[in-house]
């Protein structure tokens, strides 16, 4: 039988070992726990990879949102309920324009169907039936031959005048500013690449090359610089510009690999929409983009805006988007009651949109103050228990870190709840890069941004582009003072004119 002290030592080496093995377990447990998180990071990230490669990209996906009209579906959070209605009636076609030129064609019986079959009678016209169809006549080009007279003094024979014919806005080219427009609004508003325009002029026998194409549109880009420089005189005087920046790449840039990335920014204020483009992201561009600016920002939750000593407003668009990325993986209790109740917020901005800003404050003070405090509460409480580098941890790291900037813009009538008046503004851009790829040199990146910038702000004031740069391009050499410039900016241009 074993003593007393042989028993209490055998005890001690027990607990020992004891002790040993649950530090054993403990560790392991950490480590399977840490490869857990691992593992299901990974696997968020494939599934998000395959979503964006192989997804569907339509808006017609109930699960996801498109990235330049998430605003208008935010509303809607929750799924809808098909309704047992009547069957809607069919829509009625709406008519033709009546500005647009008629061509009248009658079609008339042959002469042996005039008469009754059944006792001879010949018929009376009694009617008619019209319908109309649109007709497409394919471009048509024509050259435009300038005669200028020349007179000379028949007495000495030394004074010689040459009648002027129109400024050009290209000087020595055989682009009139019909041409131009067509090609800018070809390339800038319907994102036709300067290739294809080459190829349908070479269907017409008309051989201009994408190299002649692409200095025009520089040379354009450049003359238009007056015009622009006005339009950002205006947009700094706004109380609140939307700012946003997507990427380009630019082939012969200087310093640069042609794969690398460069930016276009944009700016907006009302109905002013201004692009930039820039070799880089840095806050130094968004410094210099915002200089002596004294109004208020509305823009997403990069870093660089940090810098800015501007008032910010946070984008609750962005905000969502996050929690839609988590509910893409599977569904989510907190990320589904964040989305309806972010959904709450929006279907009050659609209430009060076309309120005076007095009435909307009072609403939001009213209204969205009490479902941000929902969303705050249900912010914090799931702080507390989700791991932070998942992906609904990520989505309540952004809210928490964007939590003052997105709470602002209930302080007055007149801020917006998102950033989506930059990203609609983006959208032409993005979806002309899908055509163009790139942009082969800095001088067409530059040109491309005032283009876009003319185009896109001339589309806000509700104008057809074209026959608004056919002005442009036709008034432009002959102006000579500021006021001349500034009588072509945008909510100046009459159609009749």
């Amino acid at each position: 039988m074993k003593t007393a002290q042989e028993l209490q030592l055998e005890n001690e080496q027990l607990r020992a070992e004891i002790q040993h093995r649950d530090s054993q377990i403990k560790q392991q447990d950490a480590a399977l726990k840490q490869n857990k998180f691992l593992i299901q990071n990974l696997q968020t990230q494939l599934a998000s990879l395959q979503k964006h490669k192989f997804g569907s990209s339509s808006e017609k996906n109930k699960n996801q949102l498109p990235l330049f009209n998430e605003a208008e579906q935010i509303i809607d959070s929750k799924p809808k309920v098909k309704g047992r209605g009547k069957k809607k009636k069919a829509g009625v076609r709406k008519p033709l324009p009546e500005a647009l030129q008629r061509e009248e064609q009658v079609h008339d019986l042959p002469s042996d169907k005039k008469t009754c079959p059944k006792d001879g009678t010949e018929l009376k016209h009694i009617g008619e039936d019209t319908s109309e169809q649109l007709k497409f006549i394919p471009a048509s080009v024509k050259v435009i031959k300038h005669v200028c007279y020349k007179y000379a003094c028949p007495k000495c024979n030394k004074h010689i005048v040459t009648a002027d014919k129109p400024a050009d806005p290209i000087p020595k080219s055989i682009a009139t500013p019909e041409l131009l427009s067509y090609i800018t609004t070809s390339k800038y508003a319907d994102g036709l690449p300067l290739y294809r325009l080459s190829q349908m002029f070479n269907r017409l026998d008309i051989k201009i090359s994408r190299t002649n194409l692409a200095n025009w549109m520089i040379k354009c880009g450049s003359s238009i610089q007056p015009l622009i420089n006005m339009l950002e005189d205006q947009l700094l005087d706004q109380p609140v510009i939307h700012m946003d920046e997507t990427t380009v790449q630019v082939l012969k840039e200087p310093g640069k690999k042609a794969s690398s990335k460069s930016y276009m920014w944009v700016r907006r204020a009302a109905n002013i929409i201004l692009f930039d483009y820039s070799p880089s992201r840095s806050a130094t561009v968004a410094k210099k983009l915002t200089q002596d600016y004294q109004g208020t920002l509305m823009c997403d939750g990069y870093g660089g805006y940090d810098q800015l000593p501007n008032n910010k407003l946070g984008c609750w668009a962005h905000a969502r988007r996050y929690f839609i990325k988590v509910l893409d993986q599977g569904e989510h209790t907190g990320a589904r009651d964040m989305v309806e109740l972010i959904g709450e917020l929006y279907a009050i901005e659609k209430q009060i949109k076309n309120q005076p800003p007095d009435q909307r404050l009072t609403t939001r003070g009213e209204q969205s103050a009490a479902v941000l405090k929902k969303i705050k509460a249900l912010k914090d409480a799931s702080l507390q228990t989700c791991t932070p580098t998942s992906t609904f941890g990520k989505a309540l790291g952004y809210l928490h870190n964007q939590w003052p900037k997105l709470t602002r813009y209930i302080e007055t009538g007149e801020y917006p709840i998102d950033n989506n008046a930059a990203e609609n503004a983006i959208r032409p851009f993005v979806i002309g890069r899908k055509n163009w790829l790139f942009a082969d040199s800095t001088g067409g990146a530059k040109a491309s941004s005032n283009l876009y910038s003319l185009i896109e702000t001339a589309k806000a004031h509700g104008l057809n582009p074209e026959p608004y740069l056919t002005h442009i391009y036709q008034q432009l050499p002959n102006t000579k003072t500021v006021e001349d410039i500034e009588q072509l900016l945008p909510w100046h241009y009459k159609p009749e004119s």
